[in-house]
Parts: structure tokens; C-alpha cells; sequence
């Protein structure tokens, strides 16, 4: 179990680059496209290029901001609650969140094989999709043991404080 939230530790680093380099991608294509459309020339497929960026940001920005917990959360009636009321809805949460992630993440790598197998390319650029949509699966798949990780550590807390 260690082994696998050590790996998930690195991948969570490297996902955090990648998410950035892609953000920095995402603001050049746009400042480069905008000048070029100021000189008439705007640069070919930056639309869906910064779509499939974005993507990649989001994917790859999800295990890393669920650790730190820099996710948007509503906590007015929790925190009126003792501690141990709200470790047990905290872990029940974690469980439904690792339920739906696996299973959405699960699904987008079938989507991602049939679109491989289909041959499905983006309209302008003629880019295979499935790249894209494997790269979200795998960043879903990395949020997935990101969120087993926190389930462990929920639990943990639970047993010390009773």
C-alpha cells in the first residue's frame, strides 16, 4: 500500500508540471493568437488546441488540489458538529467520491479504446481525440488513489480518536 501512494506521489509531481506547462501553453497560444489576428493572421487551431489543454489542466490539476484540500467545500453546518461526527461523513463522502471517480474514470478509458478504434480525429487539426481522452482517464485514475489515500488517512484519524 505504501508502494502505491509513494508512486502516486510522484505521478501527483509530475501531473502538477504538466498541468502548469499546459496552462503556460494555453496563455501563449491565446497571446499569439490574438496578436496574429491583430496582423490578420491568427495561428490555425488554437480553439481546440486551449480545449484540449484545458483538459489536460484540469486532469492533471485534480490529484494534487483534492490532497491539499484546495477544493471549493460548504462547511457551515459540519463544523457545528463534534469531530467524530464529521471524521464518519468525511469518509463516507471519500467512499461515494472513490465510487464515482473509478467508475467515471474506468468509462473514459473504454471511450478513449473505441474512440481509438473508430479513428476519431478533431475537426481541424486532424489530432487523434483518444490521446486526450486518455490522458483524462489516467488523471482520474491518479485522483482515484488520490482519494483511497485520504480514506486511509480518514480512517487512521478515526481509530486514534477513539
Amino acid at each position: 500500500m505504501k508502494y502505491l501512494f509513494n508512486l502516486q506521489n510522484a505521478l501527483t509531481r509530475i501531473l502538477m508540471g504538466v498541468g502548469g506547462l499546459s496552462l503556460i501553453a494555453i496563455m501563449l497560444l491565446t497571446v499569439v493568437d490574438v496578436g496574429g489576428r491583430f496582423f490578420k493572421y491568427p495561428l490555425f487551431g488554437t480553439v481546440e488546441l486551449v480545449g484540449f489543454l484545458a483538459v489536460i489542466s484540469v486532469a492533471a490539476a485534480l490529484p494534487h488540489t483534492y490532497k491539499v484540500d484546495g477544493h471549493v467545500g460548504v462547511e457551515l453546518f459540519l463544523r457545528l458538529l463534534p469531530l467524530r461526527v464529521r471524521l464518519w461523513i468525511e469518509l463516507f463522502t471519500r467512499i461515494l467520491s472513490l465510487g464515482l471517480f473509478t467508475v467515471i474514470s474506468w468509462q473514459m478509458f473504454l471511450y478513449a479504446a473505441d474512440l481509438k478504434q473508430s479513428g476519431e480525429v478533431s475537426m481541424n487539426l486532424e489530432f487523434p481525440v483518444h490521446y486526450i481522452v486518455f490522458l483524462l482517464a489516467l488523471g482520474l485514475l491518479i485522483f482515484s488513489v488520490t482519494i483511497v489515500q485520504r480514506i486511509v488517512a480518514t480512517l487512521t484519524l478515526i481509530k486514534t480518536k477513539e
